[in-house]
């Protein structure tokens, strides 16, 4: 990079920062902060894919978008709505006191220098592979470990066919150690609060597309091989043993846990719906 580039890319984050830190700065190191704008994020990232489940009820073309083409109808909106509330009591009773008192604990500072954009870049980078590393462990140790899966993990697999705001449909615990996980890959890494930002925005977006239902053709996986995307997630959860890594798949590669998309022409059967067709076609 030429030393003009590297001014440029200075003076834009330099601006752009100082801009965010004029007269914010109370409102920026709250201790409420992180999970509001955590949930909000969230919840604004999946407002594109509830359009798309609207949609799809009138459109062919969004409906052979969808990956679970054959599992019937995308999720109603009585369905948003009831995760909807479950997302949002996880984080006013355990997220949101666990992340003001880790916020207060921690003292945060906000420097005065913004980092350049390379810099921006690398700690992002790093902070998803980081991340991704700490959570593909967790993540099988959570299937491993029977008692871990009852109590942490089981409520998100409630969702055999997930959808976008599912991705933080999970146990208080869960929601906590995956906050504890984000964080620890930014404090390793030394993050500056404009990367520490730029990656809970990235990592929160791939998490709503990983759980989103559709296999759409501009899709982040499609332009990346090295992400697994919304049809690789699908598999775990349809087939639990498959796929622990969040994003990237080289962990699954090595680890013989790799699996591609399943495809199937009818809903999965699990064990109560299994139950309960058997019981209705007896009655029949």
């Amino acid at each position: 990079m030429s030393a003009a580039h590297a001014e440029a890319d200075a003076r834009f984050l330099q601006g752009l920062w100082e801009s965010v830190r004029s007269g914010q700065e109370d409102i920026l190191l709250s201790p409420y902060l992180p999970a509001s704008f955590a949930f909000l994020t969230h919840v604004l990232l999946c407002a594109p894919f509830l359009a798309l489940d609207a949609l799809g009820s009138v459109s062919p073309r969004v409906r052979s978008w969808r990956i679970a083409a054959g599992s019937g109808p995308p999720p109603s909106l009585r369905r948003w709505f009831d995760c909807f509330l479950r997302v949002l009591y996880q984080y006013l009773t355990a997220v949101l006191p666990a992340t003001a008192l880790f916020h207060t604990l921690r003292s945060p500072a906000l420097p005065q220098l913004a980092p350049s954009c390379w810099q921006l870049f690398v700690e992002v980078f790093a902070c998803l592979l980081l991340f991704d590393t700490f959570f593909f462990i967790w993540h099988v140790s959570m299937h491993r470990v029977p008692w871990l899966y009852r109590n942490t993990h089981r409520q998100h697999h409630q969702h055999h066919y997930p959808f976008a705001l599912a991705a933080q449909d999970s146990s208080s615990l869960e929601l906590l150690s995956l906050l504890l996980l984000a964080m620890s890959s930014t404090w390793v890494v030394g993050c500056h609060p404009l990367s520490e930002v730029s990656f809970h925005l990235v990592n929160s977006w791939l998490a709503v597309e990983d759980h989103c239902g559709y296999e759409l053709p501009w899709a982040l996986h499609r332009q990346l091989p090295c992400l697994g995307g919304a049809p690789y997630h699908q598999a775990h959860h349809i087939l639990h043993s498959v796929n622990y890594a969040p994003y990237f798949i080289h962990w699954d590669v090595l680890f013989g846990t790799y699996r591609g998309p399943v495809e199937r022409s009818h809903p999965v059967c699990i064990k109560q719906d299994c139950s309960s067709s058997s019981k209705a076609a007896k009655r029949q």
